[in-house]
């Protein structure tokens, strides 16, 4: 089909709006699957996926469409996630398209990931179609919506298109308007191959499969590509488009988004964001690509069984190019032994990598505490990077610690503004702007942390607000804080694996809620065991295990009571003796229980 029949375009939203539902009646109404076919969340592939009820891999799909002016039309649909930690996806997907369908909960209205999401496909100069949608329930309220696309969106109100993806009202309207608004992909004039890779997954049977968005020229199987990024050239062996499974094509032509297969085998020869040209004709240079995804969060996964290592490391290797933000690096540990040092664009990603290392390869795993980048300066004027406690330096060694800033919207109703505001200076953050969205809903902007909003900040916020506030963050770069290194003491000895970096103010509480749970934990010795929280060799926090008790009198039947004295003074001796040379063994399990995230 020639490019100017053909229109690519995605759908953007904040989470739970009804991207997917919406994305299924389109495959239902261009006939794309047949009844039999049909079920509900359809590009949703992962169990995980149709658990949550969020969509976490951007799937594409080709559909065609008869127009009312008689013509059909090639549709490529590329459906994006709605989490704020799925950002990056959205952002690949935005780059293969020339228009976008803003969806608006008409109940909800506009929220804090709908900004975001906009604001990602204007930086893409992309076609904006806004959708209303569910306006069949009771508490839809389209004029305020309108209102509030015109207000907080700037997007003329006439543009908005009410729907209901649920019971399929204004769909053919959708496709009309993607029709007549959204532009054809403009071919260039040389003819030469330029193709985007956007996305990749691996086959244990076919190797890497590229998802590509050709911009020019053709893809035909037996022809020869190149990668600009390793400059390695390879065969292409199959081509084609999903529809919405695999479907083989005899060439791939420019507008066209599908898949090619040539001979890859490792995970890592495939690069998200690379550009496939033909080695003997290529072209001079690579299409603009997208910015490097850099990790937010990192915490370190060991194998619960340590001879699992190396399946843990094939297993994390294949997930890599299923997921580009997902990074990986070798550590060991004194307790857990050896796993890798992962980073995560945030606390539901992690979540997400952790359990399908669980379903997919069938892995059990530890993961330590969650932390973040810092950034130290030591009195000899060297700059370091630290994602791990083990690795910063002694406190007299240490001139400044910088820690990573997040700006943070947050969008809630105006009567729980003041408990958000002091959940954000509890959280050590500041209110650095306040605007009114309409007569019930306020956006605060405010700085924080990363470090404290990366467990509970999100829940806390969404219970105090019974569910009706929304946040997105962004990265805002360091800012210097009064950080300290906690090291935990067990019987006189630190135990790495519970060693944390933390804010000085905060050591005490953090401490205190450590040793508590260790104490939990940590089985009955023969003497006393002491739990200490250390900073900088000050103890913060400390708990104490009793001692076994062992009844030394039981074969003493009476007589003279100077015999169960002698008898206790040796054991308090005895007891003494061990506390010097005794040794605390703390099982696997414990560490298992408190490092696991509750």
């Amino acid at each position: 089909m020639s490019t100017e029949l053909t229109r690519n375009f995605s759908i953007i939203a904040h989470i739970d709006h009804g991207k997917t539902t919406l994305s299924d009646r389109l495959l239902e109404y261009t006939q794309t699957i047949t009844e039999r076919q049909q079920q509900d969340q359809l590009l949703d592939a992962m169990d995980l996926e149709r658990e949550k009820g969020i969509t976490i891999k951007s799937h594409p799909v080709a559909m065609k469409y008869k127009a009312k002016d008689g013509i059909t039309y090639s549709l490529n649909l590329l459906d994006t996630p709605g989490h704020v930690d799925f950002s990056y996806e959205v952002a690949r997907s935005l780059a293969a398209c020339e228009g976008a369908i803003l969806m608006i909960d008409a109940a909800q209205g506009v929220e804090a990931q709908t900004m975001a999401n906009l604001h990602l496909a204007m930086e893409q100069n992309l076609t904006i179609i806004p959708v209303l949608n569910k306006i069949d329930l009771p508490a839809a309220d389209v004029e305020k919506s309108k209102q509030q696309l015109e207000d907080i969106l700037a997007i003329p109100a006439e543009e908005a298109i009410p729907a209901s993806a649920k019971n399929g009202i204004g769909i053919e309207d959708i496709l009309e308007a993607v029709v007549a608004r959204v532009p054809p992909p403009v071919d260039n004039d040389d003819n030469l191959l330029r193709a985007s890779v956007f996305d990749s997954i691996y086959d244990a049977f076919r190797g890497v499969i590229s998802y590509v968005r050709v911009f020019s020229g053709t893809i035909k199987p037996r022809q020869r590509i190149k990668l600009f990024a390793t400059d390695k050239t390879y065969e292409v062996k199959e081509c084609g488009v999903f529809t919405p499974k695999m479907t083989k094509r005899d060439e791939l032509i420019a507008g066209d988004v599908g898949y090619v297969i040539a001979n890859m085998k490792s995970a890592d020869e495939a690069k998200i964001g690379d550009t496939l040209t033909d080695s003997t004709h290529p072209c001079l240079e690579a299409l603009p690509g997208y910015k490097e995804i850099q990790p937010m969060v990192f915490s370190g996964i060991y194998p619960v069984d340590s001879s699992d290592y190396e399946n843990l490391k094939t297993a994390m290797g294949k997930l890599q190019i299923n997921d580009a933000a997902f990074t990986f690096m070798s550590e060991s540990s004194s307790a857990l032994g050896f796993g890798f040092r992962c980073g995560f664009l945030g606390l539901l990603h992690m979540e997400i990598i952790q359990e399908r290392l669980r379903r997919e390869f069938n892995m059990d795993v530890i993961s330590t505490y969650p932390s973040v980048i810092y950034e130290v300066t030591r009195t000899n004027g060297e700059e370091l990077i630290v994602d791990n406690p083990s690795f910063l330096p002694e406190a007299q060694e240490i001139e400044e610690i910088r820690e990573p800033m997040v700006r943070t919207f947050i969008m809630v109703p105006s009567e729980y503004i003041g408990d958000i505001m002091s959940l954000v200076m509890e959280k050590r953050g500041e209110l650095t702007h306040t605007e009114t969205i309409d007569d019930t809903r306020v956006m605060l902007t405010c700085e924080l942390p990363l470090a404290e909003i990366l467990v509970d900040f999100n829940d806390r916020m969404k219970s105090m607000t019974r569910g009706y506030g929304s946040m997105d963050y962004e990265h805002c770069g360091y800012r210097a804080a009064k950080m300290v290194k906690m090291d935990m003491l067990i019987a006189q000895e630190p135990v790495e694996a519970f060693s944390t970096i933390v804010h000085r103010d905060k050591a005490e509480t953090y401490g205190r809620q450590l040793a508590n749970k260790l104490k939990d934990v940590i089985p009955q010795q023969l003497f006393v065991v002491a739990i200490q929280a250390c900073v900088g060799g000050k103890i913060v926090a400390a708990e104490r295990i009793s001692a076994m008790r062992k009844n030394v009198t039981a074969k003493c039947y009476g007589g003279d009571i100077s015999r169960k004295r002698k008898l206790l003074e040796k054991q308090k001796k005895g007891k003494e003796k061990m506390k010097q040379f005794g040794k605390v063994s703390i099982p696997q399990e414990a560490f298992i229980k408190v490092l696991k995230n509750d």
